[in-house]
């Protein structure tokens, strides 16, 4: 596999979407409809699934910069700390009235997790504020979004990328149904299982016949992330077939498919083929998996690299 140039070698990465504060209980098990646990800890992280891809970027090494918004709480000024210390570029990050997103989240052991999202500030981020970045979107080697923040801006920017020849990964999570518009303006879609099922709206299918319908829709290249098992990718720009994942153990899967996001977009970025990036992108995974948080387990590059060679 080739190594990753240095930063300045590569055009760099745009995040676009959600914001939060992680608001994590450990639990025994994850709990049934009706049920009331005793938790056995509790913790904060810095967390939202744009953000958590723009940190990690950054802390591969990436140029990365942030568009999105946080809430005038508490929360908001050190999320955008938080991202800044990575050296995101958050000028793009707008402080609005009101609460920033939240994510309550049961973990169990294991790793196993539950997660319900309260937008907040994330349901402000509008078209509108999507153009005034329009300088930063041109600039950038690929742009990243995921479904966190309202349907009619991740549309916006679709369709801004396309103008921009910009290439487009979307993480669509939460899952839904997507418009034609919106799947043909795809470049790179990374769905998970559970995500495939619903964009196909099937109750189960195999990796390859989902991958086959998925690019029927216009969507350039897929990414299917099938948890321990690794990748699947098909497409335009790749070699058909699988990429394995790495055997670890897991104890909080929180944010590794964003981990993946942003290390297979950065590995594009910087000239490895879409098989070598989809290696990279399922050993950083499988690093933050052996970690608690979101945020706070997104690998270095030294520590990728590092798996790698072993």
């Amino acid at each position: 596999m080739r190594g990753l140039m240095s930063a300045t070698d590569a055009k760099g990465i745009c995040v676009v979407g959600s914001i939060n504060q992680d608001l994590v209980a450990s639990v025994p098990h994850i709990p049934m409809p009706g049920e009331t646990l005793l938790g056995t800890g509790f913790a904060g992280f810095s967390g939202g699934k744009g953000a958590n891809q723009a940190y990690a970027a950054a802390k591969l090494g990436a140029r990365t910069a942030m568009i999105g918004a946080v809430g005038d709480d508490a929360y908001g000024s050190a999320l955008i700390a938080n991202l800044s210390s990575v050296g995101v570029d958050v000028s793009g990050v707008r402080q609005e009235e009101g609460s920033s997103g939240l994510a309550l989240i049961a973990h169990a052991p294991g790793g196993e997790n539950s997660i319900v999202v309260i937008p907040g500030a994330n349901g402000k981020v509008s078209p509108a504020q999507l153009d005034t970045q329009m300088s930063q979107i041109r600039r950038a080697g690929m742009v990243l979004a995921q479904l966190e923040i309202p349907m009619e801006t991740i549309e916006h920017l679709a369709q801004m990328t396309m103008v921009a020849g910009v290439s487009f990964m979307l993480d669509p999570a939460p899952a839904q149904r997507l418009s034609e518009d919106l799947m043909r303006a795809i470049t790179w879609l990374t769905p998970n299982e559970t995500e495939q099922r619903i964009l196909l709206d099937v109750d189960r299918t195999e990796p390859e016949k989902a991958a086959r319908r998925l690019l029927e829709t216009g969507v350039r290249n897929v990414a299917l992330k099938l948890g321990a098992r690794g990748i699947y990718l098909a497409g335009a720009d790749c070699k058909t077939g699988y990429v394995p994942g790495f055997a670890v153990e897991a104890v909080d899967t929180t944010a590794a498919g964003d981990v993946f996001n942003a290390a297979f977009a950065v590995a594009l970025g910087r000239g490895m083929t879409a098989v070598e990036a989809a290696r990279f992108g399922t050993a950083a995974a499988a690093i933050s998996v052996t970690r608690r948080g979101a945020q706070s387990s997104a690998p270095t590059l030294a520590e990728v690299e590092s798996l790698l060679r072993e």
